[in-house]
């Protein structure tokens, strides 16, 4: 009896068989659309202060920043080769050395997320805005446009699991072949119902399938909690945030002990037996690239939280948001602008009205900002 599922025959990563259109850039696509109607509607929830143009200007950001970066560190840091060290200029061009075309092959999660960071810092210093409001927003919108990332990587059939038994395991076409040779290829051969004609044979086993697993915990569980226990229970500037980084960080590193380290890496800090076949879960003391910068990423986090609530407290009656010049003011954050200063906002750092207004968002006027913070 057979005990594992084949990769569905009819899946391609092309939408189109023959044009260069792929699921992987429809699912990108699809990602960033639900960010951005979940990050819009918020705003309006929260009749934040800011136009809709604002939001869409700074979502671009957003967009250009997880590109960038993902971009870099996927192949600047998970290409084993140094081949884009070697020629970086082949990191944005989708054309091989022999012309064809291959498009953008390679982006990692961790580095988009730097990415993001530096971007929407940019944009809201240049802007003066409070970064912190912005990025609320951004954590509690992004994580469920995330589960299409993965689906994409399924669709693909990249980034499989290790090897299992589970009644679910899954056979990936392009996945890595084992020598039959070897006994604990029979072992598993025996275990799923894989008959070995022969002892030379390359085996295709079954395998997690992590791209789901990472959809469902990284994606959908973490965007539930975000949005239906936290966003609403925003007590201190930064907490989405923080929050966000931890769930994505705990969620990525239990995943990665299901998931092959990836090709030519393998395990960076090996403490259990190192010489183990790395498509097979043996130790919990193995970890992978994404394990070691998911565990930076949570500690990086719980320090931020620590920080956030001594410093960044929303106080009863206080605003909900703040730009960057009232918090230059209390000297939370950037100078931003002077009092008395010309330009988009008074002299308590609130914008104001200095004409129509396109924003869909009903962000409520300068007067009223003052008088609650008055």
């Amino acid at each position: 009896m057979v005990a594992m599922l084949e990769f569905p025959k009819w899946l391609s990563p092309e939408i189109i068989p023959g044009l260069p259109f792929r699921w992987y850039g429809l699912m990108y696509l699809i990602a960033f659309s639900v960010a951005w109607l979940l990050f819009r509607r918020e705003s309006k929830r929260l009749r934040a202060p800011w136009t809709e143009d604002e939001a869409a200007n700074f979502f671009i950001w957003s967009i250009v920043g997880i590109l960038l970066g993902g971009r870099l560190a996927g192949t600047l840091i998970y290409e084993p080769s140094n081949y884009y060290w070697i020629k970086p200029w082949f990191i944005f061009w989708p054309f091989d050395e022999s012309g064809a075309f291959v498009g953008f092959q390679g982006m990692s999660y961790h580095g988009g997320f730097v990415g993001l960071i530096v971007a929407t810092l940019i944009w809201c210093k240049v802007n003066r805005w409070n970064w912190l409001d912005w990025a609320d927003l951004i954590a509690v919108s992004a994580p469920l446009g995330y589960t299409f990332g993965r689906l994409g990587n399924f669709i693909n059939g990249e980034l499989w699991g290790k090897v299992s038994t589970a009644p679910w395991a899954m056979l990936f076409p392009n996945a890595e072949r084992f020598s039959a040779k070897e006994p604990w290829v029979q072992e598993v051969a025996r275990a799923v119902g894989i008959r070995l004609v022969s002892m030379n044979d390359m085996v295709n086993l079954p395998r997690h399938p992590s791209q789901l697993y990472e959809a469902l915990l990284e994606g959908i569980v973490l965007w539930l909690v975000l949005w239906f226990f936290v966003r609403k229970r925003r007590t201190y500037r930064g907490k989405s945030v923080a929050i966000y980084a931890i769930g994505y960080g705990v969620a990525r590193f239990i995943v990665e002990y299901f998931r092959e380290p990836d090709s030519g890496l393998g395990y960076i800090l090996a403490l259990g037996d190192p010489q183990a076949p790395t498509a097979r879960f043996v130790s919990l003391f193995n970890f992978s690239m994404g394990q070691i910068l998911s565990f930076l990423m949570i500690v990086g986090a719980v320090i931020f939280m620590l920080y956030a609530r001594k410093h960044f407290r929303i106080a009863p009656g206080e605003p909900m948001f703040v730009d960057a010049a009232k918090r230059g003011e209390s000297g939370d954050f950037g100078a931003g602008r002077q009092k008395g200063t010309s330009g988009a906002r008074g002299t308590d750092g609130i914008r104001e009205n200095s004409g129509p207004r396109t924003s869909k968002f009903n962000a409520p006027s300068a007067r009223k900002l003052r008088k609650k913070i008055k």
